[in-house]
């Protein structure tokens, strides 16, 4: 089953209630966490995803653009995260960090960028509750899916197969209704989605046609 996390960086952080009313479809919200030195960019600290957690009926996929993410893994799950996931680029011992996230009873994922291939993420797979795909390069918005990363996304699926392992593959960064279907034949089953929801009139249509329905 294909599920969407529209990605919150595309909201309207004014009119933040009726902006999660207009996605009551969506599976979860993803909040891209920023300390604009791990990308050149600050957004959704503590006190607002804590803010969000209270307020929102929908999971919160908490992706972590952060240079010391074993750092902040409890608060975040405090905040009401139920999946957190990190980047394998980041300054921290990945297994360590990823133990402490099941250690918080969260769901652990592991990010790459769109010049990382999947070769540190492969042997952790069984940890995983999911591997994020960076379509984009982190930090911004509104940019252009760099599809070539969905034949990363074909080699994890057919890794995961051969393994017999449940774990679901996320892609981030400029996906539509029109690349979406692409990304889903390389192997991907969430997809976020920023401008392509919350540019939409009909937000729920959006999450819709993202499916493919």
């Amino acid at each position: 089953m294909i599920k969407i996390a529209p990605s919150l960086l595309a909201a309207d952080l004014a009119d933040l209630k009726n902006e999660l009313n207009s996605i009551s479809d969506a599976d979860y919200l993803h909040v891209d966490v920023m300390d604009g030195i791990f990308v050149p960019n600050i957004a959704f600290g503590l006190p607002l995803t804590t803010a969000i957690g209270r307020i929102a009926d929908i999971p919160m996929d908490v992706h972590l653009m952060i240079t010391h993410p074993q750092n902040y893994v409890e608060a975040f799950a405090k905040a009401g995260a139920e999946i957190i996931t990190f980047h394998v680029e980041s300054d921290c011992d990945i297994d360590e960090c990823i133990a402490k996230i099941k250690a918080c009873g969260k769901k652990p994922g592991l990010v790459i960028n769109p010049a990382t291939g999947p070769e540190e993420v492969l042997p952790r797979l069984k940890d995983l509750y999911m591997v994020l795909v960076m379509t984009v390069q982190p930090g911004f918005g509104g940019q252009k899916c760099k599809e070539e990363c969905f034949d990363k996304v074909k080699a994890l699926r057919e890794e995961i197969t051969r393994l017999g392992l449940d774990t679901h593959i996320e892609v981030d960064g400029g996906i539509t209704a029109e690349n979406a279907p692409r990304a889903i034949a390389a192997g991907a089953d969430i997809l976020v989605a920023g401008s392509s929801v919350f540019g939409a009139a009909d937000r729920n249509g959006a999450i819709a046609a993202l499916k493919g329905n």
